[in-house]
């Protein structure tokens, strides 16, 4: 009885472990999500905390997976071994391997020998036929390279890079580098402290451009170097804190003999992004790995840019640059200038999305270059206006005194809001009339000191600047803001500071001559009050035949755009007839970061420069075409017999 009891049991058991057996065999698959599968076979030491499935499967073909993990610096010098003739497979696996002992060591060593390693196997056999370019290991390695040098560089926590020639160690020996101390050199500038970019997450703009490529893409801080007035003109309208976004390259000589002798010889090259986005190498063009996002995004990160905002408009602001208008970089001849032309209480820094997706356009880029015009927006726009178009005249003379640069007659200005009224002067003939609205007594006849008449001169009197060809409004208010009361202006009066020279030269203006209007100067909040005489002038001229105009005017709310408003102007305010074009965005009043803003903008670029525009208008005029005409929800079914009377 008890020997079949036993049986019994031992037969279950058996038939649990065979069914245990068939749901779970020594080798088979297990199915999972496409994500999980696609991290585990593409994870390596850049994504994850483990090097990638072509390392581990070389250390786990040797059997030494184990042992790397215990000394990894004794198996990575057993994996190089005499230094010869090392295939692309162990120049790959050593490159990754050095790179996770440094992060793990916080050795630069490590890091440098990973990028020497990279190096070689990406560009530096000559004896075998080049990595195929769907290899993922080709990417990966690049990357291993531009990290490599990057942190192998480093200085300190703050991401700073190094580069001076020198002797640098290796594990298995070092490598000297030079460096010619020309590519340094930047207008009149030179390149003192470079920062890292490949270790910085950006925040706040709406996309991250990148180019892939070779090299550590670098933010570098400038230094002014020269004296005389060449010198001063160049340096006068780049902003002192500006980052260039460069990239520098470790060129390895000769690397597969240096890998295995221990002594290497490379020399470091810096190429700033606005000169080229490649480099010569081996007989071939080689694009750089390029980070202009960041380089921007780290430029403005704390910048006093943005405190300028309020206090511009608060007090008699002197711009930090002599005349308003400053360059993102020295000037390129055969570029078109785009004026960007900021609006009240805002700054050059409003525009960082604009000039971050356009810069980074591939038709655009190499053809177009920003200016940015900056001025104390509670000043009375005329003066304001008078201001830019000084910067326009001589920026023009200084960059091109014999008018050799077709460019320079094709200028673009953009203007949000405030900004928009001041473009609209650029291309406006006023002849008398914004002064015989003030005064029935001509100029002429007026008596003033030379120092005031002339101040008075130029804001009161437009002509069309022939040069600037197309304009572009922006939340524009022509006819003036309905968000301007007595409330507002009777605050605006109190807090701002108007510059001296315009307070004294009205007051003298008054004193001297009988019959004038005895008022303050007017802020530029006045001139926006939609009965005020300088905006129904300014709404009731003409623009200059020969300009193209646009507009682009952002809307709330869904619908007809008649009687709506963006929060500060309303439709038609910001409507003109006869533009060019006229484009409906929905959004508040600040929309230059808004995509529908953007891709008008650059679709007005392409019109201006002769590029077909392709998918880039095509795709969202295909969704609007597409939204347009599908059909309107219809409204809930009302049950009648529910309804009772009263």
């Amino acid at each position: 009885m008890r020997s079949a009891l036993v049986l019994k049991r031992a037969g279950f058991l058996s038939a649990v472990l065979l069914l245990a057996g068939a749901c779970a065999t020594p080798i088979g698959v297990t199915r999972v999500d496409t994500q999980s599968m696609y991290r585990s076979v593409t994870s390596s030491v850049l994504s994850g905390d483990r090097p990638s499935q072509y390392s581990e499967q070389l250390l786990t073909r040797l059997g030494l997976g184990e042992r790397f993990d215990k000394d990894p610096e004794v198996v990575l010098a057993a994996l190089r071994g005499p230094g010869e003739g090392l295939s692309r497979e162990y120049l790959f696996v050593l490159s990754e391997l050095s790179f996770y002992h440094a992060t793990k060591s916080n050795k630069p060593e490590y890091f440098l020998a990973s990028a020497v390693y990279a190096w070689a196997f990406v560009l530096g056999r000559t004896d075998e036929a080049r990595v195929d370019p769907i290899d993922p290991r080709l990417r990966l390695a690049t990357n291993l390279y531009n990290l490599g040098l990057a942190q192998g560089l480093e200085v300190g926590d703050e991401a700073a890079v190094v580069l001076e020639p020198g002797s640098r160690p290796l594990p298995f020996g070092q490598i000297e580098i030079s460096m010619d101390e020309q590519m340094l050199l930047w207008s009149s500038y030179r390149m003192t402290r470079f920062v890292s970019l490949g270790e910085f997450k950006v925040r706040g703009f709406l996309n991250r451009y990148r180019q892939a490529g070779i090299g550590a893409p670098l933010a570098a801080e400038l230094t002014p170097v020269g004296t005389g007035p060449e010198a001063e003109e160049a340096r006068k309208r780049i902003p002192p804190r500006l980052k260039v976004p460069v990239t520098a390259v470790l060129l390895i000589e000769d690397v597969s003999t240096g890998i295995a002798t221990g002594n290497l010889k490379a020399r470091i090259e810096v190429y700033a992004a606005d000169a080229t986005t490649t480099m010569e190498f081996g007989g071939r063009s080689v694009p750089l790995e390029l980070e202009p996002t960041a380089a921007l995004a780290y430029q403005l990160e704390g910048a006093p840019v943005w405190d300028t905002e309020i206090g511009a408009f608060l007090s008699a602001f002197k711009p930090p640059f002599p005349e308003g208008l400053l360059m993102m970089h020295p000037y390129r001849p055969g570029r078109v200038p785009v004026v960007l032309v900021h609006g009240t209480a805002s700054s050059p820094a409003r525009w960082a999305d604009i000039i971050n997706e356009l810069q980074n356009d591939p038709k655009l880029r190499g053809r177009i270059q920003f200016w940015l015009f900056t001025y104390n927006t509670s000043n009375p726009i005329l003066l304001s206006a008078s201001d830019l178009r000084q910067s326009l005249q001589r920026i023009r003379k200084e960059l091109d005194p014999d008018g050799r640069d077709p460019a320079l007659n094709q200028l673009v200005v953009i203007g949000h809001s405030q900004g928009g009224l001041l473009t609209r002067l650029m291309v406006t003939d006023s002849g008398t009339r914004f002064w015989d609205a003030y005064s029935p007594t001509p100029f002429d006849q007026v008596e003033l000191s030379p120092e005031t008449r002339a101040l008075i001169q130029r804001s009161m009197f437009f002509e069309h600047q022939p040069y600037v060809t197309r304009v572009v409004f922006i939340a524009t208010p022509h006819r003036g803001s309905f968000r301007v009361s007595s409330f507002v202006l009777s605050m605006v009066r109190k807090l701002v500071t108007l510059p001296l020279t315009l307070v004294t030269g009205l007051a003298e203006l008054q004193a001297k001559n009988t019959g004038l209007p005895k008022e303050a100067a007017p802020t530029a909040v006045d001139n926006m009050l939609p009965t005020n005489r300088f905006v129904r002038n300014l709404s009731a001229s003409p623009i200059a035949p020969g300009v193209t105009a646009h507009s682009i005017i952002p809307e709330k709310n869904e619908g007809p755009p008649e009687g709506q408003d963006d929060g500060v102007v309303k439709y038609e305010s910001a409507h003109l007839e006869g533009v060019a074009s006229e484009k409906i965005v929905r959004s508040t009043h600040s929309t230059q970061s808004t995509p529908a803003t953007i891709l008008e903008v650059r679709r007005i670029l392409y019109e201006h420069l002769g590029i077909a525009c392709g998918l880039e208008c095509e795709v969202p005029e295909r969704v609007e075409a597409a939204m347009a005409s599908a059909p309107k929800p219809e409204p809930p079914a009302v049950d009648t017999n529910a309804i009772q009377s009263p």
